[in-house]
């Protein structure tokens, strides 16, 4: 499945997009990593990025790779993820 025209981020190097049909609806993005885990016996390994509703066309952060979470704004999301971190009030002043 390609990905989905709206997507705005370029995969972070060593890395790419992969997607897949979840429900009738929603489509999984998921971010694989290529480079060579010992764990892994050399593959790579994959991490869910988020979820795309393709009726309401709207991003949601992934609660796990199982369910889909909150709508977010896809501008507020990193090439990495689409949850959004949570920060202090001091946290958030250093960044």
């Amino acid at each position: 499945m390609n990905l989905i025209p709206e997507f705005p981020h370029q995969a972070p190097p060593n890395c790419s997009y992969e997607t897949e049909s979840f429900k009738r609806n929603v489509i999984a993005i998921w971010i694989h990593n290529h480079y060579n885990f010992i764990y892994k016996s050399g593959d790579g390994v994959r991490s869910i990025w988020g979820f795309y509703n393709s009726k309401t066309k709207q991003f949601h952060a992934p609660t796990n790779s199982k369910a889909v979470g909150e709508r977010v704004n896809i501008n507020d999301t990193t090439p990495y993820s689409a949850m959004i971190p949570k920060q202090t009030p001091i946290e958030s002043a250093f960044v």
